[in-house]
């Protein structure tokens, strides 16, 4: 079990990977690290090179000075200064481009994230969050990964984990796990077998419990429409998804389903439950980006973007921020911090009970 505090605060240390530095990670984690608030709750201590977080100070024009650590335990914890592990990909701001994939920059935001999942198998920081990479960026750098979820992990040989989605704004809050991601809707339909539905019920238990809600209620969308109207429009709901609930409530879960997924996810924002199981990504993600995304009524750009992505089922805490690199708007000195406070937020409440809890 990780050390899980500062000897001398009593604060958690939290690891920031920086993401691409093509990318808005650097600018946000500046923009975050601007909040007294964040030194209160945990001693933050960013993954990146030297050069690219002195480009984002001097692009956003605040006022930090950088302290680089050799361990993570060194962090000051100082508002005003930013700790930081050097990790020595990037020492030329010629060396990437803002707004353009990379190999350079996909080389450093994996390195990144490389070094903080390391520090926190040894115990070093007690949970990670990850500013955005690029997809492209990381494979043209030779590391062949569909994105953070997958690097997590494949490096803490981790099997069986799941997406969380979360956002709460105005009172409102939603929670969604995902049973598949990454594929093709054509694939995800094949995929959705009772097997994966109850691990993904599962997942959501422990997502509840690692966020404090203690016998939470759970509910299971449907794959097809209308949950399928007893087979009019599918089997999927027969021949997997209701035994996955009603072995899951065999176990004990407070779970119910397949709810029909148009409405499902109203009714979890109305309070009747406290997290959505979804088939597929987007049938996940369009309800929480609808909650969390602010736009930009005449430009169509975002104006703010909060909620969380965290990785459920890891031996480590790995929350992250529900955007990607904004390549549009990199180096621009536009893009909102919102998201990444959420997931430090979160972060610290995974911490409160994700080392009581067995995993």
């Amino acid at each position: 079990m990780p050390s899980l505090k500062n000897r001398k605060s009593g604060r958690p240390v939290i690891g920031i990977t920086a993401g691409d530095p093509a990318g808005i990670g650097p600018e946000i984690c500046i923009k975050a690290l601007e909040n007294q608030d964040v030194y209160r709750d945990m001693i933050p201590v960013v993954y990146c090179d030297r050069v690219v977080l002195e480009d984002a100070i001097r692009l956003t024009g605040l006022k930090h000075t950088l302290n680089k650590l050799n361990v993570p335990s060194d962090a000051r914890g100082k508002f005003g200064t930013i700790d930081f592990i050097d990790v020595s990909v990037i020492s030329r701001l010629d060396e990437f481009s803002y707004g353009r994939a990379g190999v350079r920059s996909g080389d450093a935001a994996f390195k990144y994230v490389e070094n903080a999942v390391s520090d926190a198998l040894a115990g070093r920081i007690a949970a990670v969050v990850t500013c955005p990479v690029n997809k492209e960026a990381i494979n043209l750098a030779g590391h062949n990964f569909a994105g953070h979820t997958e690097i997590f992990a494949h490096y803490t040989n981790t099997k069986d984990y799941g997406m969380l989605l979360s956002a709460r704004v105005n009172d409102r809050s939603l929670n969604v796990i995902h049973v598949t991601t990454h594929v093709s809707l054509a694939k995800a339909c094949g995929l959705i077998t009772r097997e994966r539905v109850y691990r993904a019920v599962c997942l959501a238990g422990k997502a509840l419990s690692m966020m404090g809600i203690k016998g939470g209620r759970i509910a299971v969308a449907g794959l097809n429409p209308h949950s399928s109207e007893n087979g009019l429009f599918g089997n999927e709901e027969k021949d997997s998804i209701l035994p996955a609930v009603l072995e899951a409530k065999e176990k004990g879960f407070d779970v119910t389903g397949p709810l029909p997924p148009d409405t499902v996810f109203a009714r979890a924002l109305a309070g009747q439950f406290d997290i959505v199981v979804a088939m597929y990504h987007d049938q996940g993600h369009i309800p929480l980006k609808l909650l969390g995304f602010m736009l930009n009524a005449s430009t169509g750009s975002r104006a703010e973007v909060r909620g969380i992505n965290a990785t459920i089922g890891l031996p480590v805490i790995r929350t992250s921020v529900d955007h990607g690199t904004a390549f549009d708007i990199a180096g621009k000195n536009l893009a909102g911090e919102g998201s990444l406070l959420d997931a430090l937020d979160m972060a610290v409440r995974f911490i409160e009970n994700f080392y009581h809890e067995p995993h």
